[in-house]
């Protein structure tokens, strides 16, 4: 970094504290830029001048014309130059989605990672696990702690945004960003209550409401219920409530105030603990997906708070300030057990169980943009120009680890354990603090050419480590539409990571690695063939530092993998009865560098192939019933870096129906859908020699009132 550059960046270090207190005081949020990382869409230029538009995107439908995560925000779909998928309300409410992992396994290249699907949505994208610190955005601004199941009900649509986006988000690991965006005020009042249960015997109530006041408006969504998943020895209760506020006191003037409270305790099912003879693993035979090894004492019990304040003030024609500050705060308990050692034969074991206390983390983002347009000539630039600073604080209790003799074949109880007292060994703080500019170039609406810079500062500081670095990362791409229903484009990012936690099996659970700077290039293509049809087709190739848990058990930062595929998608409406969407992708996820036992192995976790196709039919002979099918295939993937055994590849099948009729003067809708129907027997989620069962076959039920 030249001199001349070290002082502008010392001064944006400088004035980090006196813009968070600025920020704080002005109670800001961002909306997140109208354009920024390589490649944008749709320019403030493009709407009123002293007018703040929320894009109104189509409803009913399983596709989006518009993309509302916070870089992307309000471009269209069509222009926006990387893979993205959403997954609408219609298409949550066709799947009774209840969890995050149900909502994404729509596109593909998503898989469960490591842990089982019952405590909440720990996945893998593209073959690379999420951060659930960095990588979970709410509103397309705050980082939330993924460690707890996230609220669907009150979501308006899930977006995933694939890929490294370090330029703006700061430091998060290359698979992608998922967005969850909130519902907003609505311009009629709603008021709903919908009763939700299945045939496992779960139950609850979820209530949303909606009114106007002049310039302002509240959302409200609350929810509760009891969740057996028909596992043995299982027990769970949640529950949630949250506001969305929105309010214009002038007519270039937007304020939005988001609040959420998510309480969870649910059993954790045991874990199969894999330990390879000879250099190889055999994987245990599929027992019942009934069948739970553990206890219902060993619970993960969390509470979550977030809290989301922005602001949109279009100062001058063409101009925008967007701020932002948001707060995610999370503790839980946690009884987390495997099974492990065991004889394949007699099925005698050991059944481990690491139980911690007080586990506390608190995300803080505060965010400032400015944005707006320049001409040169026939060339009209989209500048953004901004300044984020990301914290986390964390508390990492030391587990408390017992011991007991189960059985794979006959289990036998566990008896009860007391939670431990709270001992803090290692509390943890990262900063964040990133300053970055963005051109988006334009020459009419056929040629688009980016470039970005982010110049950050990291730091990572906790008892048994300390560092720091300070990265200049690039990004540029270009985009061409040879017709207004096609584009074409063409990227190079390079992405933030910030340091793996090592998980709780390890020698050396707890411990943070190193940050470190991911490469990806991506070209790609974009069809709407027809009105409400998108298709895309995508090459990729991304590489980063590989991290794995090693033959000594230490999970260790060490060499490169390269994961490189292509991907397909078609999402949205073929004629006036019939939704789709559908996914396939290939993948060569391979560790090019690093210790001999792991060069040219497969990346655990990865399959080479997935895909989905859901379908919906509205039938037009009896208005208001629909019917539904889909299917979701994973393939084989390692389960360790050694690739010493594989989790079989799998297909689930899922079936539906939803009719919508007047009940008592009021329109009601009732829905059934079948998730595995076939009860296949698979192996959900794997990789650090860990595999965790899917669950058995479940039919969901509701029945929804418009008061």
């Amino acid at each position: 970094m030249g001199p001349g550059e070290g002082e502008i960046f010392m001064l944006a270090v400088s004035q980090a504290r006196r813009a968070r207190v600025l920020l704080l005081s002005m109670a800001l949020v961002s909306t997140a830029p109208m354009f920024a990382t390589p490649v944008l869409a749709q320019s403030i230029a493009d709407t009123p001048t002293n007018e703040i538009v929320v894009t109104a995107d189509r409803r009913d439908s399983f596709g989006a014309d518009f993309v509302q995560a916070g870089t992307f925000r309000d471009a269209r779909l069509v222009d926006t130059p990387l893979t993205v998928a959403i997954m609408t309300r219609s298409l949550l409410d066709a799947q009774q989605a209840r969890s995050i992992n149900d909502a994404v396994r729509n596109t593909a290249g998503v898989s469960q990672a490591q842990i089982n699907t019952s405590i909440y949505s720990n996945l893998a994208v593209r073959g690379i696990t999420l951060n659930n610190f960095t990588n979970v955005r709410w509103n397309g601004v705050l980082p939330v702690v993924n460690l707890i199941e996230q609220p669907i009900e009150s979501l308006d649509r899930i977006e995933v945004l694939k890929g490294a986006a370090g330029l703006y988000y700061g430091f998060a690991t290359p698979s992608g960003i998922v967005n969850l965006v909130t519902e907003r005020p609505a311009a009629q009042p709603v008021t709903r209550v919908e009763l939700q249960g299945d045939v496992n015997g779960s139950l609850g109530v979820h209530a949303d409401v909606s009114r106007r006041f002049g310039t302002a408006g509240l959302r409200l969504n609350a929810g509760t219920g009891i969740l057996p998943t028909g596992v043995r020895r299982t027990d769970g209760v949640r529950g949630f409530v949250s506001a969305a506020f929105d309010w214009k006191p002038a007519d270039n003037v937007q304020v939005l105030l988001d609040g959420q409270y998510i309480y969870k305790s649910i059993t954790e099912p045991t874990e199969f603990s894999l330990t390879a003879v000879n250099g190889t693993i055999t994987l245990p035979p599929l027992p019942s997906p009934r069948q739970n090894l553990g206890a219902d004492w060993m619970q993960a019990r969390g509470k979550e708070t977030n809290l989301l304040a922005r602001v949109n003030y279009d100062f001058a024609p063409g101009w925008r300030f967007a701020g932002a500050v948001g707060r995610s705060y999370l503790t839980r308990d946690r009884a987390y057990s495997s099974f492990g050692r065991y004889d394949p034969v007699s099925g005698n074991g050991t059944l481990t169980v690491a139980q911690t206390t007080g586990n506390d983390y608190t995300n803080m983002v505060y965010r400032g943009d400015v944005s707006g347009v320049v001409r040169t000539g026939p060339i009209e630039h989209n500048l953004l120009v901004g300044l984020a600073f990301q914290t986390r604080d964390g508390n990492v209790p030391t587990a408390v680890r017992r011991t007991f003799a189960q059985n794979l074949y006959d289990p036998v109880a566990i008896p009860y354990q007391a939670p431990p007292p709270r001992i803090i060994p290692n509390p943890t703080r990262t900063e964040d603090l990133g300053f970055y500019v963005f051109d988006r170039a334009s020459l009419g609406d056929w040629l688009q050419a980016t470039i970005g810079w982010r110049k950050t500062r990291y730091t990572d500081v906790s008892r048994t480590s300390s560092y720091k670095v300070e990265p200049d990362t690039l990004s540029y791409g270009l985009m061409v539409k040879p017709v207004h229903w096609a584009s074409v484009y063409a990227n190079y990012i390079e992405g933030l990571e910030p340091g793996p936690i090592a998980q709780q099996i390890a020698n050396n659970a707890g411990e943070i690695l190193p940050a470190a700077i991911s490469r990806q290039k991506e070209a790609g293509v974009k069809l709407e063939p027809m009105a409400g049809l998108l298709l895309t087709g995508t090459w990729f190739h991304i590489a980063r530092p590989s991290a794995y848990l090693n033959s000594a058990n230490v999970f260790v930062q060490d060499g490169e993998a390269v994961y490189e595929g292509g991907e397909f998608s078609a999402v949205g409406e073929v004629g006036r009865n019939l939704s789709i969407t559908a996914s396939a992708m290939t993948l060569s996820a391979r560790q090019r560098t690093g210790a001999a036992s792991v060069v040219g192995k497969q990346i655990e976790n990865a399959a080479k192939f997935s895909g989905s196709l859901f379908a919906e039919y509205r039938l037009p002979d009896v208005p208001g019933l629909s019917v539904s099918a889909g299917l979701f295939r994973v393939g084989r993937r390692a389960v360790n870096a050694f690739n010493q055994g594989y989790a079989p590849g799998y297909t689930t099948f899922d079936l539906g129906g939803a009719y919508r009729f007047v009940l008592l003067g009021k329109m009601a809708t009732i829905r059934a859908y079948g998730d595995n129907i076939t009860d296949r027997r698979y192996w959900a989620s794997t990789g650090s020699s860990l595999l965790a069962q899917g669950l058995p076959r479940t039919v969901r039920l509701s029945l929804s009132l418009d008061l």
